[in-house]
C-alpha cells in the first residue's frame, strides 16, 4: 500500500515539473501528429495525466483522480517493486530470448504452476493482441481446420487476425466484413441476451445450456460441412460486451461441443486474469473447465508490454513439427520477464486475490443497494473487482439508458472519479480498478454515484468537493526546486 507525504503546494509544483509543455500545446501536437482514430478519453476536454500512485492518477494541475477502470496497472500505478525490478534488469541487459536467461524460465515456471495440467508450455509475447493471434495460429496448425467460433460483442485485439474474430469491431458501421470462416454465437448474457432470466421460464442453470447449445449447432454444422472446428475463443468473462458473467455450466458444455468437433478451446484471460475474480487466479476456473490454450496480457506487466500464451505439450509439438521456428524480438526479454515476476511477487505477498474477493463483494453489495434505490439501474453483476452496472430507462422493457450513462461518466470525472461505459448500447458502467482498490475507495465510488443518480432524478444535492488530504509543511520559492527534487524520490512509500 502507498501513502502521500507531499503538501498540496508541493504536489502542484511537482506536476508542473513533470510536464514538458503546457496542456494546450500537448493537445495541438496530438491533433497534428497522432491519428484521429486513436481513442482519447473525454475528447472534448481530455485529461492530461502526468503521475500515478496505486489507485490514483494526477493531472498536470495536481488534481487527484480515483482510477476505477485501469486493469493494466494491476498491482497499482508505479508500484515500487515493479519499478525497481525493471530498472535493475534494464541496467544489466535487455536482449531477446534466443539467449538463456533466468528471468524467462522462472516466469514460465511460475505461470505454469498457477494453471491446471496439462497447460505447461509457454510462449512469451508483447501484448494481448499478439497472444491471441499466436493462439489462433497454434489452433489452426494443430487442428488443420479453419472455422472459428466467437461470441457476439467480443473483442480480442487490434491485429487484423483479431479484428476478424471481434464482432465488437467488425460490426461497427465502418468495420470490415466478417470472414465466412468466422461464426458468431450469442453472448451468454442472461439479462439482455437471446435467453434471459426471469423472462424465460428457465432457471439460470438451464440458460447456460441454451446458450451452449447455440455453439453446439455451429460445431455440428462445421464438422459435417468442413470436417471440424479450428477453435472456440472467448473471454472467460466478457469485458467490452458489458461485463458479462456467463451462467454456470456454460463453458463446460461449450468445451464439450467444440472438442467433439475436433476444435480447441481458447480462454482469453487478457482482461480478467491474474486474480481479478478474487476466488481464483484465472477466471475460466470459475466455470470448472480446462482450456487447451490460455492467453494473458495487460495486467501481467503492470503497464509494461508483456504477455503470454500457455498451451499443452501436444499443441506445442504440432507447432514445433512444422519446422518453422518462432522468434519474437521483444517477447520474453529479461526486462519484461523481471517486471512480470515482480507483479507475481506482489499478487502473492500483498494477498491481492483475497483483497479482490473482499473488496469486490463489498462493491457488489453496495451497488445492489443502489439498485433498490434507483430505478435507472437495471442489473448489477460481477466477480471480484470486475463489476458492471447496467442502466435502463425502463426495467420492464430493459431499454438502454445510453445518454444517462454518458452523463454519469462525465459527472463522475468532475467528482475526480474515473469510470467508463461499454456494452453494445454503451449503457453499462464498468468498474475494473487496480487490485489495490480498497473498501473505502468502493464506498467513495458508490456514494458519489448515488449523488449523481439523485441529480438525474431531480433530487439535486450539494456535492462536496473531494480534496486531497496531505500533511502541510512550509515551502518557499527559494528552496522549492531543491525540496521538489528531493521529494521526487520520496513520493512512493510502502507501508
Amino acid at each position: 500500500m502507498y501513502y502521500l507525504v507531499l503538501p498540496t503546494q508541493q504536489i502542484k509544483l511537482e506536476m508542473a515539473y513533470l510536464q514538458s509543455m503546457p496542456k494546450s500545446v500537448t493537445i495541438k501536437l496530438r491533433e497534428k501528429h497522432i491519428g484521429g482514430a486513436c481513442q482519447l478519453f473525454f475528447r472534448s476536454s481530455p485529461l492530461k495525466i502526468v503521475r500515478g500512485i496505486a489507485q490514483f492518477m494526477f493531472d498536470e494541475t495536481g488534481d487527484r483522480y480515483l482510477d476505477c477502470i485501469n486493469n493494466v496497472a494491476h498491482v497499482g500505478h508505479c508500484h515500487p517493486h515493479v519499478v525497481e525490478a525493471g530498472r535493475n534488469q534494464m541496467s544489466l541487459i535487455s536482449t531477446n530470448n534466443r539467449y538463456l536467461h533466468d528471468e524467462l524460465v522462472i516466469l514460465a515456471e511460475r505461470l505454469v504452476k498457477t494453471l491446471p495440467k496439462p497447460l505447461s508450455v509457454c510462449f512469451l509475447v508483447n501484448s494481448g493482441s499478439e497472444a491471441n493471434d499466436l493462439a489462433l495460429r497454434l489452433a489452426r496448425i494443430h487442428t488443420k481446420n479453419k472455422d472459428v467460433i466467437t461470441l457476439d460483442h467480443a473483442y480480442h485485439g487490434h491485429l487484423t487476425s483479431m479484428i476478424d474474430v471481434s464482432p465488437y469491431k467488425f460490426n461497427l458501421p465502418g468495420g470490415p466484413e466478417k470472414p465466412d470462416w468466422v461464426h458468431v454465437a450469442p453472448v451468454p448474457d442472461v439479462y439482455r441476451g437471446k435467453y434471459t432470466y426471469p423472462d424465460d421460464s428457465q432457471s439460470v442453470e438451464l440458460l447456460g445450456q441454451l446458450y451452449a447449445d447455440e455453439v453446439g449447432v455451429m460445431c455440428r454444422k462445421s464438422k459435417k460441412e468442413k470436417g471440424g472446428v479450428c477453435a472456440f475463443i472467448a473471454e472467460s468473462l466478457q469485458s467490452c460486451g458489458g461485463q458479462i458473467i456467463p451462467p454456470d455450466g456454460y463453458l463446460k458444455k461449450v468445451y464439450e461441443y467444440v472438442r467433439e468437433a475436433d476444435g480447441v478451446c481458447i480462454a482469453d484471460e487478457v482482461q480478467v486474469g491474474f486474480g481479478r475474480v478474487g476466488t481464483h487466479m484465472w477466471a475460466f476456473e470459475t466455470q470448472d473447465v480446462i482450456p487447451d490454450i490460455v492467453t494473458m496480457g495487460k495486467p501481467m506487466g503492470n503497464g509494461h508490454p508483456v504477455a503470454a500464451v500457455i498451451t499443452t505439450p501436444e499443441i506445442a509439438k504440432s507447432f514445433c513439427d512444422t519446422g518453422v521456428e518462432y522468434f519474437n524480438t521483444y517477447g520474453g526479454n529479461p526486462v519484461s520477464c523481471a517486471i512480470a515476476n515482480a507483479v507475481l511477487d506482489i499478487i502473492e505477498e500483498e494477498k491481492l486475490m483475497e483483497r479482490a474477493h473482499r473488496v469486490g463483494n463489498h462493491l457488489l453489495n453496495r451497488c445492489e443497494e443502489l439498485k433498490h434505490k434507483h430505478s435507472l439501474i437495471g442489473d448489477v453483476r460481477g466477480k471480484g473487482l470486475f463489476v458492471g452496472v447496467e442502466l435502463v430507462t425502463d426495467r420492464k422493457t430493459r431499454t438502454p439508458a445510453t445518454a444517462e450513462a454518458k452523463h454519469i461518466v462525465n459527472r463522475m470525472r468532475e467528482e475526480k472519479i474515473l469510470i467508463s461505459r461499454d456494452g453494445p448500447d454503451s449503457n453499462v458502467l464498468k468498474f475494473k480498478p487496480p487490485m489495490v482498490f480498497s473498501s473505502q475507495d468502493a464506498d467513495r465510488l458508490v456514494d458519489t454515484l448515488d449523488r449523481v443518480l439523485d441529480e438525474l432524478k431531480g433530487n439535486t444535492r450539494t456535492v462536496t468537493n473531494l480534496k486531497l488530504e496531505v500533511r502541510v509543511t512550509p515551502i518557499d520559492d527559494v528552496n522549492a526546486e531543491a525540496v521538489l527534487k528531493t521529494n521526487m524520490t520520496q513520493l512512493l512509500k510502502s507501508s
